[in-house]
């Protein structure tokens, strides 16, 4: 069986099933805003973005065939990226490949490998593995473009081809500020950290909630937003055609909350789970 290794250092998430199950344990039985079949959730390491990525994750359907996670970092020039392997290694077990709902969506929409190493699609699959350990995966990366929105309903016409039920998981994160970024238009300290989250990260998340993926689109590019619109837009393709409605936000933090501290680092960046 050819297996895709993490690529991941164990900072970004616990290695070992009991770190996993110790932190997710807690998630475990609460689908307070689901069971639900679309969400969105961030991707950064679990420190900082993991309990907000584990309320996403864990409003999902648990008895799906098919977990579909779709990741971003990717130009809207680019084309779908699909790990090719045939499964996925986590720290709980392997995830085997859903090859059928892949071939499917690769001949509606194109594609090619991702034989990149990235954060957006690895970081949660612990946390799939761990809410539906019967599921297989689709790994899948959409470009920053509409035509990720189009690549959503192409999930939804595929899975119905096959008859599979299948559970959608998009990952960005919001806004990236400061130093580390290259991305300061409201200097440094609390103005700042305000600003993000009141009004840059606050006009992505309208857009989302809205259900427009062109206003969504915008406000990405023209604001630097969100890291993976294009995830975000296939999302929200995949509910527009199962009618499943809007996304809600459930929960937004930021990784200057997380670290508590007195003084606003000088760094910092915002995340949304949502629920369709």
């Amino acid at each position: 069986m050819n297996l895709r290794e993490s690529c991941l250092t164990p900072g970004w998430y616990h290695k070992s099933p009991s770190g996993i199950n110790q932190f997710l344990s807690e998630f475990a039985t609460e689908q307070s805003y689901g069971p639900v079949y679309a969400a969105i959730a961030p991707h950064a390491g679990w420190y900082y973005s993991g309990r907000t990525a584990a309320k996403a994750m864990a409003s999902l359907h648990r008895d799906v065939e098919t977990i579909v996670v779709i990741g971003g970092h990717l130009p809207g020039n680019s084309p779908s990226l699909f790990a090719l392997e045939d499964a996925v290694s986590t720290p709980l077990g392997s995830m085997t490949i859903d090859a059928e709902l892949r071939a499917a969506l690769q001949q509606a929409i194109g594609g090619q490998e991702d034989h990149y190493p990235d954060n957006t699609v690895e970081v949660l699959l612990p946390m799939a593995r761990f809410f539906c350990p019967d599921a297989l995966l689709l790994w899948v990366r959409f470009p920053a473009a509409l035509c990720a929105f189009e690549a959503g309903k192409a999930i939804a016409a595929a899975a119905d081809d096959l008859g599979r039920s299948v559970a959608v998981v998009a990952s960005t994160d919001l806004t990236h500020y400061g130093v580390n970024y290259g991305f300061m238009p409201h200097g440094s300290g609390p103005e700042a950290l305000r600003w993000m989250k009141e009004v840059n990260d606050r006009n992505f998340i309208d857009a989302v909630e809205s259900g427009d993926p062109a206003a969504v689109l915008e406000r990405a590019q023209n604001d630097s937003s969100s890291c993976s619109a294009g995830a975000v837009l296939g999302a929200m393709g995949f509910a527009a055609a199962r009618d499943l409605g809007p996304a809600h936000l459930i929960e937004y933090t930021t990784s200057a909350d997380v670290e508590g501290n007195a003084k606003i680092p000088d760094s910092f960046v915002g995340y949304g789970a949502f629920v369709f």
